[in-house]
């Protein structure tokens, strides 16, 4: 009885396609044991392992003109290199899927929580947020592309990021990226009044900063420091030639401190 086997058992037995096995006997990576009367191509044991090993070194990103010197040539401290740089590699993707996972999760959060509240007011705790500068400009000036040239090189992934102008009432706007270490600016704790709009225009961005301090005045809540515009840009994904903007302002806490979600 015959100890070896057909292209097609050895196929099944590594779960490859038979092609996928003439490609490799084609790059004389993999040979079979011996060609029978009927021109069967047979395969023994010897063969089963090398094609593992093909495979393994495959998924190690090893080009297949360079199998055959790996297989006949590398040392144990070469393959122990080759699966360090492997590992690595992976731990780099790793990294990056989690972080566009992330990123995916803000977005698909963000604009639930604009849909879920569509131009209305709320009263919004926020803890204390740190912010790097980015562009300091006149008020009287807008935001436009040679400016956006010149510094985004100081920001990574710019339109992934949530951009704060802050309005203190001078003649200057400073527009900052949020961090995670504690700088020279920072957000203090507290209750923010809080809306969130669609934004076509610059005038309408305006008014819509006119309607904000007016409810405040109507609501007989007393702003603290400034105002702050909160650009995320993302979001125009879903809404085509608008961007969308969310306007905090920190308020006098009232003679009930706890924390509050919403009006």
């Amino acid at each position: 009885m015959k100890s070896e086997i057909t292209i097609s058992e050895l196929a099944k037995i590594l779960n490859v396609s038979v092609h996928q096995i003439r490609y490799f006997e084609e790059k004389r990576v993999l040979l079979p044991t011996y060609i029978d009367n009927n021109q069967y191509r047979m395969y023994s044991i010897d063969q089963v392992y090398q094609l593992a090993h093909i495979l393994l070194l495959r998924k190690l990103g090893v080009p297949v003109q360079s199998i055959k010197e790996c297989m006949t040539s590398y040392s144990a401290v070469q393959y122990r290199q080759l699966l360090n740089r492997s590992l690595l590699e992976i731990n780099t993707e790793l990294l990056r899927l989690q972080e566009l996972q992330q990123f995916i999760k803000k977005i698909l959060y963000e604009q639930n929580n604009f849909t879920s509240h569509p131009n209305h007011y709320q009263i919004k705790w926020r803890d204390t947020t740190y912010l790097a500068r980015w562009i300091e400009m006149d008020s009287q000036m807008k935001l436009n592309t040679k400016l956006l040239a010149e510094r985004a090189k100081y920001v990574s992934n710019l339109f992934e990021a949530d951009i704060y102008f802050i309005e203190d009432g001078s003649s200057t706007i400073t527009l900052y990226t949020e961090t995670q270490v504690p700088s020279n600016c920072s957000l203090p704790s507290g209750n923010y009044l809080s809306t969130q709009r669609l934004v076509h225009e610059d005038d309408e961005l305006e008014q819509v900063i006119e309607q904000f301090y007016a409810y405040a005045v109507a609501q007989s809540h007393v702003i603290q420091g400034p105002l702050i515009l909160i650009e995320r840009s993302y979001l125009s994904l879903f809404s085509q030639s608008q961007l969308h903007y969310e306007l905090q302002a920190l308020i006098e806490p009232t003679t009930n401190s706890e924390r509050v979600n919403q009006t």
